[in-house]
């Protein structure tokens, strides 16, 4: 018997991505809906969301954008409401909002010993509250009642699972991503139903345009000394692109993964496999 690839569509599902504008949310949404998918792609201002929706509009996909602040409560109750009324159950729901602040990290002036609390309070918050947790209670609220349940997939990061030098407000909020995934997973399909997975994609090393500068030189663009650390201990020996994380995106949104739930999957070139030596 064949591979039975239909497992892998997703036609006729709704796909809500919080923070979908960026390069990663993009790439994720664009994949989600090749596949089938209606992508809502929902970022900070009405302007950033309709600019991302509108790349995937001009390549014929189905996708529309919806502004949304996932720091607040109010603000996603309005998206998921939005989001039902046009077009019944919301099936997928991709957390992709997350971000470090210079305050939060070390460098050759600012010692640990320096951070200030409300610099880290603002990376959690950022990173865990408006990442993860707000958006969750929010749509989940509504996802666990969808007669074919649904899917949530949270983005946790590299730092989860090897934490980096100099971004400890960063890497403990990503940490905790990673935990309150495996914690969700067991929650919503021990006390509402197993028909709603949560999993976690951990993307490696991408350059965006936070990070850009600390892993190209601004001015000769080859790598920096940062950057040459992090490809010597990737196995693939490059930075990813955010369609290699499209993939496992759709793989974890998908009826493919069917039996799947509380993972944290690795996107990361080797990057977690390899020990230095």
């Amino acid at each position: 018997m064949g591979v039975d690839f239909s497992q892998f569509s997703l036609e006729g599902k709704t796909a809500v991505l919080i923070g979908g504008a960026g390069a990663i949310g993009l790439a994720a949404a664009r994949g989600l809906a090749t596949v089938g998918a209606h992508a809502v792609v929902c970022d900070v201002t009405q302007e950033k969301a309709d600019v991302g929706a509108a790349q995937l509009k001009a390549h014929g996909l189905s996708a529309e954008g919806v502004a949304v602040d996932a720091l607040s409560k109010e603000s996603l109750i309005a998206c998921r409401d939005f989001v039902s009324d046009a077009h019944g159950t919301i099936d997928i729901l991709v957390n992709l909002v997350g971000g470090n602040l210079p305050e939060a990290s070390t460098t050759d002036g600012r010692t640990f010993f320096d951070l200030p609390l409300d610099a880290f309070e603002k990376a959690v918050a950022i990173t865990l509250f408006g990442g993860a947790i707000l958006p969750t209670q929010v749509f989940l609220e509504r996802m666990v009642d969808n007669p074919d349940g649904g899917t949530v997939v949270n983005t946790a990061s590299m730092n989860a699972i090897r934490p980096l030098t100099r971004i400890p407000g960063y890497s403990s909020a990503k940490a905790a991503v990673a935990n309150f995934t495996q914690w969700l997973a067991v929650h919503v399909a021990q006390e509402y139903t197993p028909k709603v997975r949560v999993n976690a994609v951990a993307p490696g090393f991408f350059v965006t345009d936070q990070n850009r500068y600390l892993l190209y030189d601004r001015e000769t663009g080859g790598l920096t000394d940062r950057g040459q650390t992090v490809v010597d201990h990737t196995p693939m020996r490059r930075m990813g692109n955010p369609e290699d994380v499209a993939g496992a995106v759709c793989w974890l949104a998908s009826s493919a993964s069917g039996f799947v739930t509380g993972i944290v999957v690795p996107v990361d070139g080797g990057f977690s496999a390899f020990s230095g030596v």
